[in-house]
C-alpha cells in the first residue's frame, strides 16, 4: 500500500507540475486582461484569489471526474488486488481523502501562476509587451520539466524491472519440470490408501498419462517440514533438513535428476534416502559418489544408507534459499496425486482424470490443480504489484506527453516569425524540427540522469526479497531512456513537423 501511495503522489505532483508549466505559458494571452483589472483598481491579492478560485474549480471538476472513473474501477481494482472488504468512495474517511487531495493539489497548482501573474506591471501588460520570458522563470520551468520526466522514468524503469523479474521467474530452472503436471489433493486416511494402487492403474491405462506419482506433496510447495538430523557419525547437524516423500515414480513424474545412485524401491516407509546437492555440500562431502553408503539418521530413528543424490530443486519460491533435502517414501503420509500428462489437450484429460477420481473416490471432492498455477500463486503480490507498475508507469508518461504537448504548442505559436524568417533564409525541415527538439532531449537526459539512482534504490531494495533475481544491467535503464525519448520525439514531432512544413509567407504575415 505504501508503494501504490508513493506512486499516487508522484502522478498528482506530474499534473501539478503540468498544469503550473502550461497556465504560466498561456499566462501571456491573459496579460491585457490583467493590466486592465489593474489599471482599473484591481491589486495583486484580488488577482491571485481569482486565480486561486480558477484553479480549484479546475480541480474540482477534475475531481468528479476522477471519482467516476475511480467508481467505474473498483471492480478491477478489486481483482487486481483481491480486496475482500467492501470498497466505497462515499465513506467518511474516503471524503475527508478526496477534500484534502482536493484543495492540497489546487494550491500547489495555483500557488506559482498566482504569484507570476500578481507581478504583472499594468502597462508592459496593456502595450502586450509580455512574452514567455518574462512569464515566470524559464530555469524553473525547465527544473518542473525535468522532475515531471524523471518521475516517469522512476516508474518506466522499475516497470522494466519488476517484467523481467516476472518473466525470469516464470522461466527459470527450477530443478525439475512443472510443466503438464495435475496435482489432486486427497486424504491421507487408510480409505484413502487401500484404493491408491486401483486408482493408479485406472490412471496409467490412458494414454495420455505419462506417470502418476503419490505423495506428501509436490517438489515445490508451502511445506516446512524439517527434521534434525546425523551424517555418516552419529551427533546432530547444527542446521535441519527437509523432508520429501513420495513413492518409487516420485523422480520420473517431475523428472528430477539423479546425479550419482540410484531411486529407491517400491516401499510404505523409508529403509533408505537419497539426498540433494546442497546437503551434499553442507554436510562436507565433494563428489555426489563420496554420499552414496553413507548412513544418514533423521530424528530419534534408526540410522539408514543413502542411496542416490538428485540435483538441487527449488522447494519453495525464489525468495527462499535452496535448502538441504532428504527424500524417501513413507505411504501413511501420502495426500496427493502428481499425474504427469501429454499436453496436447489438458483440458480434457482432467476431465477424464475427473471422472476417474469419482469412481474410486465419490465420498471425496475432486480438487486438482496444474502444478506450474500452485507455483505461481507464490508469486501472486508481485504479480499484482508489476501489473500497477505497468499501468501507472502508461499514466505518467501520457501525463508528461500532454504537458510535453502543450509546452511545444505554445512554443510553435511563439517561434512562428522565427521559423518563417529561418524557412526564408534556407532552413530546411530537419533543422526547425532540431530547433524544437533539442531542448526537451537534453532536458529528458538530465531528467534520466536524475531517476536512475531512485530508481535503482527502489527496484534494489525490492529485488532484494529474492534469493534468485535479474541482474540491473545498464540496458535495463538504456532501454527506459530509449523509450522516454521515443514517445517524447513523437510527442513533439507532430507538431514540430506540422510548423516546419507551414508556408513562411504566411507565418509572416500572421506576425
Amino acid at each position: 500500500m505504501l508503494t501504490l501511495g508513493f506512486i499516487g503522489l508522484l502522478i498528482i505532483l506530474m499534473a501539478c507540475i503540468n498544469f503550473v508549466n502550461l497556465s504560466t505559458a498561456l499566462a501571456v494571452k491573459r496579460s491585457k486582461e490583467v493590466g486592465i483589472r489593474k489599471v482599473m483598481g484591481g491589486n495583486t491579492r484580488q488577482l491571485q484569489l481569482q486565480v486561486f478560485a480558477e484553479t480549484f474549480i479546475v480541480v474540482s471538476i477534475a475531481t468528479v471526474l476522477a471519482l467516476f472513473l475511480a467508481w467505474l474501477s473498483l471492480p478491477y481494482i478489486k481483482s487486481i488486488m483481491v480486496v475482500q472488504d467492501k470498497l466505497s468512495l462515499l465513506s467518511s474517511g474516503m471524503v475527508l481523502f478526496v477534500l484534502g487531495i482536493t484543495l492540497i493539489t489546487a494550491f500547489l497548482s495555483g500557488l506559482y501562476p498566482a504569484i507570476v501573474m500578481g507581478r504583472f506591471q499594468p502597462v508592459e501588460a496593456i502595450k502586450n509587451k509580455i512574452n514567455t520570458a518574462k512569464v515566470g522563470s524559464v530555469s524553473l520551468r525547465r527544473v518542473l520539466v525535468v522532475l515531471q520526466f524523471s518521475f516517469s522514468q522512476i516508474l518506466v524503469i522499475a516497470t522494466i524491472i519488476a517484467i523481467s523479474q516476472m518473466s525470469f521467474i516464470r522461466n527459470v530452472d527450477l530443478g525439475f519440470n512443472k510443466e503438464a503436471v495435475l496435482m489432486i489433493s486427497g486424504n491421507s486416511d487408510s480409505v484413502s490408501h487401500s484404493r491408491m494402487m486401483a486408482f493408479r492403474d485406472a490412471l496409467q491405462s490412458r494414454s495420455d498419462v505419462k506417470s502418476v506419482s503419490f505423495s506428501f506433496d509436490a517438489p515445490s510447495s508451502d511445506n516446512s517440514w524439517q527434521s534434525n538430523f546425523a551424517f555418516d557419525i552419529m551427533e546432530d547437524k547444527d542446521f535441519p533438513v527437509a523432508l520429501k516423500m513420495g513413492d518409487e515414480n516420485y523422480l520420473k513424474t517431475y523428472d528430477i535428476k539423479l546425479l550419482a545412485g540410484r531411486n529407491y524401491k517400491r516401499s510404505d516407509t523409508a529403509t533408505e534416502y537419497i539426498i540433494n546437492e546442497t546437503m551434499l555440500k553442507k554436510v562436507g562431502l565433494k563428489t555426489p559418489q563420496e554420499a552414496i553408503g553413507k548412513m544418514l539418521r533423521l530424528g530419534g530413528s534408526e540410522p539408514k544408507p543413502v542411496i542416490g543424490v538428485v540435483k538441487d530443486f527449488k522447494l519453495q519460491s525464489l525468495k527462499e534459499a535452496i535448502s538441504p533435502i532428504v527424500l524417501m517414501p513413507r505411504t501413511r503420509f501420502y495426500s496427493s496425486t502428481g499425474i504427469k500428462l501429454d499436453s496436447k489437450n489438458l483440458a480434457a484429460s482432467k476431465a477424464a482424470i475427473e471422472g476417474i477420481w469419482n469412481k474410486f473416490y465419490p465420498e471425496y471432492v475432486f480438487n486438482a490443480k496444474f502444478l506450474d498455477d500452485n507455483i505461481q500463486e507464490f508469486y501472486i503480490q508481485e504479480e499484482r504489484l508489476s501489473t500497477m507498475y505497468k499501468v501507472c508507469a502508461l499514466l505518467a508518461l501520457f501525463i508528461s506527453c500532454l504537458g510535453l504537448y502543450g509546452l511545444i504548442s505554445f512554443m510553435v505559436v511563439q517561434k512562428t516569425r522565427e521559423v518563417g524568417i529561418r524557412k526564408v533564409l534556407g532552413a530546411g525541415v530537419n533543422s526547425i524540427l532540431y530547433l524544437f527538439s533539442k531542448e526537451f532531449t537534453i532536458l529528458i537526459i538530465i531528467s534520466f540522469v536524475l531517476a536512475v539512482p531512485a530508481a535503482w534504490y527502489l527496484m534494489h531494495t525490492w529485488l532484494q526479497d529474492f534469493v534468485y533475481r535479474v541482474d540491473m544491467g545498464p540496458l535495463v535503464f538504456i532501454g527506459a531512456l530509449l523509450l522516454t525519448l521515443v514517445i517524447a520525439w513523437i510527442t513533439v514531432g507532430y507538431k514540430a513537423l506540422k510548423a516546419a512544413l507551414a508556408n513562411p509567407v504566411k507565418s509572416l504575415r500572421t506576425e
